[in-house]
């Protein structure tokens, strides 16, 4: 069976736009960062929303070598998000961005959220990257805090992903779906599960949109140009998700 590959990154004549939106946790850029390059580029994202991208000594650097490899760069987050980062392609204009820290449990890592509002021509988008907690009920509050702070952009479109560290059975999970669309659940495209990339059997990562914006398709990439299998399991423990929305003309 022939899949039909993700629509391109363009502009349609009523003003609408296709864009490309890539979830990854890099797990600190530990692995094989020249395979992570090279999947990153190839997924020709218009935005990146990292985890646990590196936030001590030096992750300046490493955000921003990241982003030249793909072809991208850095809009916002890293260390005073915790390690949620946004790289975006030159395709988009950024109004504004900010790094807002979750209050943390004692005992817990604490998490943060990388938000930021770009437009793509006619399109206004709110986008939020995030990484959940380990723990269930503060994972829970911070989908609540995701879905609160998306509302706070004030964007006619909104936009969340990143790595929710539970599948759609899990109550942070329902949270976020309950007020945005689940885009693999709707659009089905490439691979199901992310995690783990040597033998994926867990749905952990997702990228979420508000109701007006087209799923076009949503999934673990598993035929990006110059790519393999092996590239996929050696770039970082999860596999990333790469989703391609039409979001309508606004103001």
């Amino acid at each position: 069976m022939v899949v039909e590959p993700l629509p391109d990154s363009r502009t349609e004549g009523d003003g609408s736009v296709v864009v490309r939106v890539l979830s990854y946790n890099v797990r600190s850029l530990r692995d094989d960062e020249d395979a992570l390059i090279r999947v990153v580029r190839a997924a020709a994202p218009d935005l990146v929303l990292v985890q646990e991208a590196p936030r001590f000594l030096g992750w300046r650097k490493h955000a921003a070598r990241l982003a030249a490899g793909a072809g991208l760069v850095v809009l916002g987050g890293g260390a005073g998000a915790t390690g949620s980062l946004l790289l975006c392609s030159l395709r988009a204009a950024v109004e504004r961005t900010e790094d807002v820290l979750l209050p943390r449990t004692p005992g817990l890592h604490r998490r943060g959220l990388a938000t930021a509002v770009v437009r793509f021509g006619a399109a206004r988008l709110g986008v939020v990257g995030f990484h959940l907690s380990l723990q269930a009920r503060e994972r829970h509050t911070q989908a609540g805090l995701v879905l609160e702070r998306l509302t706070a952009l004030g964007a006619p479109h909104t936009l969340a992903a990143g790595d929710v560290n539970e599948p759609p059975p899990g109550r942070a999970f329902r949270r976020l779906a309950g007020r945005l669309q689940d885009c693999r659940a709707l659009a089905p495209r490439g691979g199901e599960h992310t995690f783990p990339s040597t033998a994926p059997r867990r749905r952990i990562d997702a990228v979420f949109a508000s109701a007006e914006v087209e799923v076009l398709g949503c999934g673990v990439p598993l035929d990006l140009p110059g790519v393999t299998a092996a590239d996929l399991r050696a770039a970082s423990d999860h596999l990333p998700v790469l989703a391609a929305l039409r979001l309508p003309a606004g103001p």
